[in-house]
């Protein structure tokens, strides 16, 4: 269960290495906005022969645009590699580029990122694609700049609609898109709170230390846990709907949600 990616440049070899080992439960390879085009090359040879092998973490890789003139040599230079867990397909705004990328990514894992508003529409056709797609996430800086909104409420509804076609499509909750100050922490965990009552469930990072406030604001706080497990308990005594000892009544689908918060209390960090 996924809470922290972190983000890096892959023309930066070194820093991968590290950041494979700062605490993310999964690192993100970037090819795209974090690499210019004299470097590209570079960066794929040096993603290339890092997933030759096994990771201590698993390893996404974020591709260069599909109407780029980069993503197909991407591709096959990926496609089969063994440390590779998954690609992040970048500005993606229809179906079909998701089937065009499974058929040539030899059944890895894969995620869209949607930023335009083409994107969001088309949000819950894109989630249900191709059963190789594995999640949905929202790409805020450029979908600002398409939308051209300043204020965080003008994503309010964006966000909201990629959690509900998540979900309708059977894919797991979104992670939560990066916030790009690394030294306003607080800013950090009040945008994470956020995040989480909207819906998604962990966040991409772009520095090892925005991590840990990460983590604490998507595990379960005590009382939460406290609460699913009452329910949990009160459901194993009595099927269907559930009485609890204050005399509140919960359906099924409060106690499936009870289970979620108890398995992400009890989850093993991947790292």
């Amino acid at each position: 269960m996924i809470l922290t990616w972190l983000y890096v440049p892959g023309d930066r070899p070194a820093v991968v290495a590290k950041a494979l080992g700062a605490g993310a439960d999964a690192v993100i390879v970037d090819l795209e906005d974090a690499v210019p085009a004299s470097r590209k090359e570079y960066a794929r040879a040096a993603t290339a022969e890092l997933l030759t092998a096994r990771t201590p973490v698993p390893v996404h890789v974020r591709i260069n645009a599909l109407e780029s003139p980069w993503a197909g040599a991407d591709l096959t230079a990926l496609a089969g590699l063994r440390g590779l867990a998954g690609l992040r397909l970048p500005k993606i705004s229809e179906p079909r580029q998701i089937a065009t990328v499974a058929d040539r990514s030899g059944g890895v894992a894969l995620y869209a990122l949607l930023e335009s508003a083409l994107g969001v529409e088309r949000a819950y056709d894109i989630a249900r694609a191709h059963p190789a797609l594995h999640g949905l996430a929202l790409g805020e800086a450029d979908l600002r700049a398409d939308l051209g909104v300043s204020a965080e409420a003008g994503l309010d509804w964006p966000r909201s609609r990629v959690v509900v076609a998540a979900r309708a499509a059977g894919l797991a909750p979104p992670a939560q898109s990066v916030f790009p100050d690394i030294r306003d922490l607080e800013a950090l965990e009040v945008s994470c709170a956020r995040g989480r009552a909207l819906g998604f469930l962990g966040r991409a990072a772009i520095h090892p230390r925005q991590l840990p406030v990460i983590e604490r604001a998507y595990l379960p706080r005590p009382e939460e846990v406290t609460a699913a497990e009452e329910i949990v308990t009160a459901a194993r005594r009595t099927p269907g709907a559930v009485a609890l000892p204050d005399g509140r009544f919960v359906d099924p689908a409060v106690v499936a949600a009870a289970h979620r918060t108890l398995s992400l209390h009890h989850r093993t960090p991947v790292h």
